[in-house]
């Protein structure tokens, strides 16, 4: 069998796609550098060879979780974009529960002032994003921010989403109160 030689940039983004699923599920306090290396099929010598630190491989999880959101936004605002077009977008996101696990980990590590000031950088580029595509005012992003919020810690619960949970009867009054086009089954 032949073994096929991956670039380094190529195994940084293993290494990296490795990092969102082992974060998301264990956050950043409970997961290790080899907890990484054994999902990504390398050594943990390797993860810190490429990454420095447990903290810079996070931060290159968050920044790509983030990458990825930003992306999404632009690509389906290729003819145009109102609120309603990055809504939707940003459902089909949701099949990647990984994705928006680690933006969670992320804001709830944010007391670490190196991964605090890139959460609270992304997020700000997001927001950025969502005006820019849009030309939304400062108050239609926020709300629109607010809403995905939400919607994340629905999912990151399991209240909606492709692997969703029986509701209880507060979880369907909450999610029959959103706006129409912003519910995400």
């Amino acid at each position: 069998m032949t073994r096929t030689r991956l670039t380094a940039a190529e195994r940084s983004e293993q290494l990296v796609d490795a990092a969102i699923t082992a974060f998301a599920t264990t956050g950043y306090a409970g997961t290790s550098t080899d907890d990484v290396a054994r999902l990504a099929g390398v050594s943990q010598p390797y993860v810190i060879r490429l990454f420095g630190s447990k903290q810079k491989l996070f931060i290159a999880a968050v920044e790509m979780a983030c990458g990825r959101i930003e992306q999404t936004f632009r690509t389906a605002a290729k003819d145009g974009a109102d609120l309603a077009t990055l809504a939707a977008a940003y459902r089909t996101l949701l099949a990647e529960r990984e994705l928006l696990g680690v933006l969670l980990h992320g804001y709830a590590a944010s007391s670490d002032p190196e991964i605090g000031s890139v959460v609270r950088r992304r997020f700000g580029m997001i927001y950025q994003t969502v005006c820019e595509l849009t030309g939304s005012a400062p108050e239609e992003a926020r709300q629109f921010l607010a809403h995905g919020m939400l919607i994340t810690v629905l999912c990151a619960m399991r209240v909606i989403g492709p692997d969703s949970v029986p509701r209880d009867p507060l979880m369907t009054e909450l999610i029959e109160s959103f706006p129409s086009g912003l519910t995400t089954d």
